[in-house]
């Protein structure tokens, strides 16, 4: 009965973690401010996430074409469609600070980190991780696709150290605008986990994609930091807790 009831509770707190990395995931893009406002990635053929061109444009399928039959025209060519999924990249901070280890609230941090992960490798996602911990922001992953060695490191992080998260967002920020430049058509998310204990900081500047940041203070008296630090960010804010009571 025992080991029964343990393995139920296992699967349910997998269950929660899968939920948790979903909600995580699901970022509402930011809607235009008018018809002169930046494209947006969209689905639409021609768009700056879809297709340049329309498959009838794409390349030549030849097997294809041949297995009709000689090809007396141009128009007989069969073309393979062009893919109107962009790649996408999905940019995570973790605040790794001593103050992170209050309550636990490093390891609620690293089951939904957990199930970020496993969702990217299994959708064949880019991601790029940047840690703050100690004196300095440090890149555990700059925009690979995702691969099971993250949850090697994510097993062995730590909390310790300062809280150098403005230095990790100022570093992911200029970052992300390097790869904008370079992949215009791709769709970028920004997920931000931070109890927000942090002293006074420089005036940010909003993030340069869709930002979710998720509270993960659990202490019994909460500074309510994390909330400010999202505003200033045009982020979404999530309380940790709250998450895990929406998904049961």
């Amino acid at each position: 009965m025992g080991r029964a009831a343990g393995a139920t509770a296992g699967g349910r707190r997998a269950a929660r973690a899968a939920t948790l990395g979903k909600k995580a995931l699901s970022i509402r893009p930011r809607q235009p401010q008018g018809a002169d406002a930046r494209p947006r990635p969209g689905s639409l053929i021609g768009g700056r996430s879809g297709a340049s061109r329309s498959g009838r444009l794409g390349a030549v399928d030849w097997p294809a074409s041949l297995l009709k039959g000689r090809p007396r025209s141009v128009r007989e060519l069969l073309r393979r469609p062009r893919s109107a999924q962009a790649d996408e990249l999905w940019l995570v901070i973790v605040d790794a600070s001593a103050s992170t280890r209050r309550q636990g609230a490093l390891s609620q941090a690293k089951g939904l980190l957990a199930s970020v992960f496993d969702q990217a490798y299994r959708q064949r996602v880019r991601l790029a991780v940047l840690a703050a911990s100690g004196q300095d922001a440090t890149w555990r992953w700059q925009g690979q696709k995702a691969s099971t060695a993250l949850n090697d490191w994510l097993q062995d992080l730590g909390a310790g150290g300062g809280t150098p998260l403005i230095e990790a967002l100022q570093q992911a920020s200029d970052w992300l605008l390097r790869r904008q430049r370079l992949k215009p058509a791709e769709n970028q998310r920004l997920l931000v986990l931070t109890d927000g204990r942090l002293h006074d900081w420089p005036a940010l500047l909003p993030a340069a994609c869709p930002a979710l940041l998720v509270d993960i203070e659990c202490a019994p008296i909460r500074l309510g930091r994390a909330q400010r630090l999202a505003a200033e960010l045009g982020a979404e804010y999530q309380h940790i807790e709250e998450m895990a009571l929406q998904s049961r």
